[in-house]
């Protein structure tokens, strides 16, 4: 059940879906320019457990639920919407203020927040993300046979997800990390903030507006 003919073609997509950019690559990417090292990975690690909240709301059919009513769907995605533009507006203010990042180059310097502020903003930006939920409703089913138990192997699937975005995201970690005397710079820092505060604003925007799929 677990390493069948479907496994392989799941493997193959879901990696190179991995490996697009969105929202959890920018988050990543913010959190290590704000934190060092320490906080990328926390936020890899959140985000990536969020994904075993959808696998077992997609097995047990509540993401149906939600697709099919629509105050519910757009209560999510509103309640997404707005965590997305909150992050944005934080960064575009930090980039307002023109304060250099305290970039902990590698993780050997400390930490400007504690470790529960990337692992929050990790897991909500994704258990939060409407198109998270559509997605493993659509695209998981495709590798479940009728014979296997759904939430296993709903679980097990989003557990080589979970294996595969760690290991896309912590690289992208580590090539931020390596670049800390650079981030640290104001200009740059400020020039970040200001972009990623926007895109995440944008995405905030995109999303709320977006109409229900069918």
């Amino acid at each position: 059940m677990l390493l069948d003919a479907q496994f392989w073609p799941f493997l193959i997509a879901i990696t190179l879906l991995t490996m697009s950019p969105g929202v959890d690559t920018l988050l990543v990417i913010r959190n290590t320019a704000r934190g060092g090292v320490r906080d990328g990975v926390l936020t890899s690690l959140a985000i990536c457990c969020g994904l075993f909240v959808h696998a077992a709301v997609s097995a047990l059919g509540i993401s149906l639920i939600l697709l099919q009513s629509a105050w519910a769907f757009h209560l999510l995605k509103l309640v997404g919407a707005a965590y997305l533009i909150w992050l944005g507006v934080q960064s575009l203010l930090n980039a307002r203020r023109g304060v250099a990042l305290p970039v902990a180059a590698m993780g050997i310097e400390r930490s400007p927040v504690t470790a529960w502020v990337p692992l929050r903003e990790g897991l909500l930006s994704n258990v939060l993300n409407p198109k998270t939920v559509v997605f493993y409703m659509a695209f998981l089913p495709q590798f479940i046979a009728p014979s296997d138990p759904a939430l296993l192997k709903s679980l097990w699937l989003a557990g080589v997800h979970f294996l595969i975005a760690n290991l896309w995201q912590i690289a992208i970690v580590l090539t931020v990390g390596r670049a800390g005397q650079w981030l640290a710079k104001r200009w740059v820092s400020r020039c970040l903030e200001g972009a990623t505060g926007t895109v995440l604003i944008g995405f905030g925007a995109k999303l709320a507006l977006e109409q229900r799929p069918v």
